[in-house]
């Protein structure tokens, strides 16, 4: 199982956009691929949870965290494996495996030891940590509009317990567009 979890190693400089649920990650996933043209990557969890809800009207459960970490580094890990061989440089990440850990902790108290694991070995670029100030977006799978402050905290706590380079992303589409692209300048010249 460990090595469903495992990073393809690469020269790929790789952003993750990470935070609680409905703060904009996706829409500047978007942004940041087409300003960077290169690739980006769904949250894995969100189509998985869609099917289920879809086929079953079940919400997630512990036992479906294994199977969420293991399809969104299979998709990093393609998209990885399609920049080298372009000669790319950028992955934008619209999740990681830390915020598959996070989430675990919130709903389940608990998070799998192959999790951990592999969020202690897996390595990225630049967090951008998105803030809660954005309209609440309700829909099949959101559930805690009023968390989202505590959850925030509990995002910016992980980052900085897991010593992941991050900045905090906030204010209208323009400006965070313009400052996440600040900061992923920085890190393409290093």
């Amino acid at each position: 199982m460990e090595n469903k979890l495992r990073q393809l190693e690469s020269p790929i400089r790789k952003v993750v956009l990470f935070g609680p649920e409905s703060t904009g990650k996706t829409t500047l996933s978007k942004q940041l691929a087409s300003h960077y043209q290169t690739l980006w990557i769904p949250e894995y969890a969100r189509a998985y949870l869609q099917t289920k809800w879809d086929e079953k009207a079940e919400i997630c459960t512990y036992e479906d965290l294994i199977p969420i970490a293991e399809g969104q580094m299979q998709s990093e890990n393609q998209a990885v494996a399609e920049l080298v061989e372009n000669q790319g440089k950028l992955l934008i990440c619209d999740t990681d495996l830390l915020e598959t850990a996070v989430y675990s902790q919130l709903y389940f108290d608990k998070v799998p030891t192959a999790l951990n694991q592999a969020v202690a070995d897996n390595t990225y670029d630049l967090y951008l940590l998105t803030d809660i100030d954005v309209p609440w977006q309700k829909d099949d799978l959101r559930d805690r509009p009023d968390h989202r402050a505590a959850y925030y905290q509990k995002f910016k706590e992980a980052l900085e317990l897991n010593k992941k380079n991050y900045i905090p992303i906030a204010g209208s589409k323009t400006e965070r567009l313009a400052k996440a692209i600040s900061a992923i300048d920085k890190i393409l010249i290093t």
